[in-house]
């Protein structure tokens, strides 16, 4: 429970069961967002839920069954691979309805990696928080096919209205980050992983500054133990001579400010991403959005040549190629204000009618009910 979609959804969910009556009990192995959990009035049990050897996934599954029988659990619900097999073991065992959500598009290069990936179609409904990534469950796991439902993420966006971002937060984050307001602000909000794309973004600047561009790129997001990684992007960074137009800024504890603030969002993954909520969370803020074509984020934005010019909510450009994205740069830049404002407010209309807090909740609190309602008595 330290960051990422995964463990945000949890807190939703979480959140949504305790304002409708139920009790929310959470099983992880800890992390910064437990205290918000709890706070929210669902209830934390610390288990070694990160360790995936055979004798562990056993044991927790051990400790999962007594949390059933012990608490009269009407349905679980697993988020990640190795928990959803200790989960299925005690689910099976005690005769409790099991979901998972599959919240990413897990590397399966190997038979063994197919069959340890399998512990999330293994479960009597499988949410998927995409179209994108609902097609890879079936076509992964033909078995499980009729059981995908997808749910697309959803976001509150009570914390993500352009109306509500105070200008001292604004400020705040400006003066962290040492941004002095007289440049456009790009900005990547991701953690420091090489699948994020980073090191594209930092290449597509180099072309966008060398081509007379005045403008800041921030890159804000936590390393997560990753050293190696941020210190090759700081060597590229003085490398391409762009000390001064690019800085790596660290964990943002205000991602919404962060992107009120900028003029520019950039999502550069070079995998697939099984949802996206970067660009959906800038959108919000009516901040105009350019995204990799690759994975489920592509069902987040619209772009010519799919919608027209009029009805545009930001660009799309191939994953890995740093000439691209630095020409939907370029071109987003070039437009003037009122233009660019257009593009965000086409933004903000669209993803507050497709990917909602509310209709994620609405949506798996019925996946929960039905399987209460179908369970033999």
């Amino acid at each position: 429970m330290e960051t990422g979609g995964a463990e945000k959804t949890a807190l939703d969910i979480g959140r949504a069961l305790v304002e409708a009556g139920h009790r929310s009990i959470v099983t992880s192995a800890g992390g910064r967002m437990v205290d918000q959990l709890i706070a929210e009035g669902s209830e934390h049990i610390t288990l070694p839920l990160q360790k995936r050897d055979p004798i562990s996934l056993w044991r927790n599954s051990l400790a999962i069954g007594r949390l059933l029988r012990q608490h009269s659990i009407d349905v679980v619900h697993a988020r990640s691979r190795a928990p959803a097999w200790s989960c299925l073991w005690a689910a099976r065992r005690t005769n409790t309805p099991f979901v998972t959500t599959y919240h990413g598009a897990y590397n399966q290069r190997s038979w063994f990696k197919a069959f340890y990936n399998s512990s999330m179609a293994r479960s009597d409904v499988v949410i998927a928080n995409s179209h994108w990534t609902g097609r890879l469950v079936a076509k992964r796991n033909p078995f499980a096919a009729q059981k995908v439902v997808p749910i697309a993420r959803g976001t509150d966006f009570s914390d993500f209205d352009p109306n509500a971002i105070g200008k001292q937060r604004i400020a705040a984050l400006r003066t962290a980050w040492g941004i002095d307001g007289s440049r456009p602000v790009i900005l990547n909000l991701a953690r420091l992983t090489q699948w994020k794309g980073q090191s594209v973004l930092i290449d597509a600047a180099a072309q966008v500054i060398a081509r007379g561009a005045n403008c800041q790129f921030i890159l804000a997001g936590d390393e997560q133990g990753r050293t190696a990684y941020r210190a090759q992007l700081l060597t590229q960074i003085e490398r391409l001579g762009l000390q001064s137009s690019v800085k790596l800024v660290g964990h943002c504890d205000d991602p919404a400010a962060a992107m009120k603030l900028a003029d520019l969002a950039v999502v550069a993954s070079v995998e697939a991403e099984a949802f996206g909520r970067a660009a959906v969370e800038a959108s919000a803020l009516e901040t105009p959005v350019i995204v990799t074509k690759i994975g489920a984020v592509v069902e987040t934005v619209l772009a010519t040549p799919d919608v027209t010019e009029a009805k545009r909510t930001g660009w799309k450009v191939p994953p890995s190629d740093s000439a691209a994205l630095a020409r939907a740069l370029l071109e987003a830049l070039a437009l003037k204000p009122d233009a660019l404002a257009s593009v965000g407010q086409n933004g903000r209309s669209y993803v507050m009618r497709e990917f909602s807090l509310q209709q994620m909740i609405d949506k798996t609190l019925d996946v929960y009910q039905g399987l209460i309602e179908a369970k033999p008595r």
